[in-house]
């Protein structure tokens, strides 16, 4: 079902182990370290599926969606720095899923030959996260950066930290 596939990750030792697993398992594989790298396998030999990480040292995986998308290639994004926001944005542009590191050739393989995933319609608020969604995925991804440090995370949010403290301890359903 996956002919070919690119992988495209700056994370060597991921994106070999993935393609190994791939490879095992009958599928031809291409990986890229960039976008730049993805594009020039994209001329040469047109995949038939790819897995685009989200950051790619400074570059977005994000901008390479709508060029795979638009071949007929059915992407899925993955990333280690996931978010609501970005979820939608992927979607929107073209991906059939997103899912967020760590993840296994099991998990991969099932999000690339599920049923895609329908983007949000123009206007429509269904889907659509709340300011409060929003805000609290901000605020967990920028302490995960920081590695839990709350001082460092308050800074780089432009927030005391009591402030940051509160709003972690209130730890409110934004869904």
């Amino acid at each position: 079902m996956l002919a070919r596939v690119l992988l495209v990750d700056d994370d060597a030792p991921f994106r070999d182990r993935l393609a190994k697993a791939f490879t095992e398992r009958g599928c031809a594989v291409d990986s890229a370290k960039d976008l730049s790298e993805a594009r020039n396998f994209i001329k040469d030999k047109l995949p038939s599926h790819a897995v685009v990480d989200l950051r790619i040292a400074a570059e977005s995986g994000l901008d390479l969606i709508p060029e795979l998308q638009a071949k007929g290639v059915i992407v899925l994004m993955l990333t280690g720095y996931g978010s609501v926001a970005t979820a939608l944005e992927a979607v929107r542009l073209g991906a059939v899923n997103y899912l967020t590191k760590p993840a296994g050739y099991r998990e991969i393989e099932k999000a690339l030959i599920a049923p895609p995933l329908t983007p949000v319609a123009a206007g429509s608020s269904a889907g659509i996260p709340s300011l409060d969604a929003v805000e609290w995925e901000h605020i967990q991804r920028v302490l995960r950066d920081c590695e839990g440090n709350i001082t460092h995370a308050a800074k780089k949010l432009g927030i005391h930290r009591q402030a940051l403290q509160r709003k972690l301890k209130a730890k409110p359903n934004p869904y």
